[in-house]
């Protein structure tokens, strides 16, 4: 991110759709041309906030009111343009994360610059998307800045057994280096096997004790699968959840027929791909019974 000191000019022309990105504010449908939100500026169930992709201009249609960039951070945080300017100037990462990865990076392109608690809203935005509650992502990821080519972004992250991040955010899933599995020791005598970060934040909410109860071991890459599996004799049970495809199935297959105490839990999720579609199918669902 640059250092410039970001003028009244350079406000204006802050891209509406990367502005409420930072807010946690994402469309509900998009065109060639505009994007649409549920205003950040009121209470609305149906999308009435216009963002003009080719002229880079949002208008409120329940309030009338519209602009350029610094006027919709005017509006958002109720403040005045000397004010959005000093808040950018401070925040400038907040505002700029999303500069687009045009070619996607290798591990060892990607600097770690800050490990923290996670705070962003647009990261909280993203695990509501995925129904992960902020709890239980604090308990085990955190929010991660790095640098890829000189440009800083943030993501959350879940740690490997050798230092190295698995990153996610809304736009990104990338790796740092060293690429690993990460392997989360309870001393228990069964350990759980997911395929990656979000399987781990959806068993926390779907089944949090047997979390509790187990070791678990998250791959982030099937292809660790064979080089851990030497620590199978070490548990009582090994119970599998990986993806419901077809190489998810093929490695099931192939475990619970060579070791005795592997399992093979995707039943569980049967008719979903993963833990975490079928944990939104669930609160979707949820959701859904709560408004009839």
């Amino acid at each position: 991110m640059s250092s410039k000191i970001i003028t009244c000019e350079r406000a204006q022309n802050l891209s509406i759709v990367k502005t409420l990105a930072s807010f946690g504010h994402f469309p509900t449908r998009t065109t060639e041309k505009e994007a649409w939100f549920l205003s950040p500026l009121r209470s609305e169930t149906q999308a009435s906030f216009k963002v003009s992709l080719v002229l880079n201009k949002w208008y409120d249609h329940g309030t009338g009111r519209g602009g350029n960039g610094l006027d919709l951070i005017v509006a958002i945080k109720k403040c005045s343009v000397k004010q959005a300017l000093e808040l950018l100037n401070k925040e400038k990462d907040f505002f700029f994360f999303q500069q687009p990865i045009l070619k996607k990076p290798t591990s060892s392109e990607i600097e770690i610059l800050d490990v923290k608690p996670i705070q962003h809203q647009a990261l909280k935005q993203y695990l509501d998307a995925r129904m992960i509650s902020i709890q239980a992502a604090k308990r085990y990821c955190k929010e991660v800045t790095y640098c890829i080519r000189g440009k800083s972004y943030f993501s959350i992250g879940l740690q490997n057994k050798e230092g190295g991040w698995e990153l996610r955010n809304k736009y990104f899933k990338i790796s740092s280096s060293p690429k690993s599995y990460t392997y989360l020791k309870n001393n228990a005598d069964r350990l759980i096997i997911m395929e990656g970060m979000f399987d781990l934040l959806s068993m926390a909410e779907l089944f949090p004790e047997a979390l509790k109860n187990s070791d678990v071991i998250v791959l982030n890459s099937l292809s660790f699968l064979e080089p851990m599996s030497e620590l199978f004799e070490n548990y009582k049970e090994v119970d599998l959840y990986l993806d419901q495809d077809e190489s998810g199935r093929m490695h099931s297959k192939e475990l619970t027929d060579r070791y005795s105490n592997v399992k093979d839990k995707s039943e569980c999720y049967i008719g979903y791909k993963d833990l975490n579609e079928q944990l939104i199918s669930i609160r979707k669902e949820k959701e859904l019974s709560n408004k009839i």
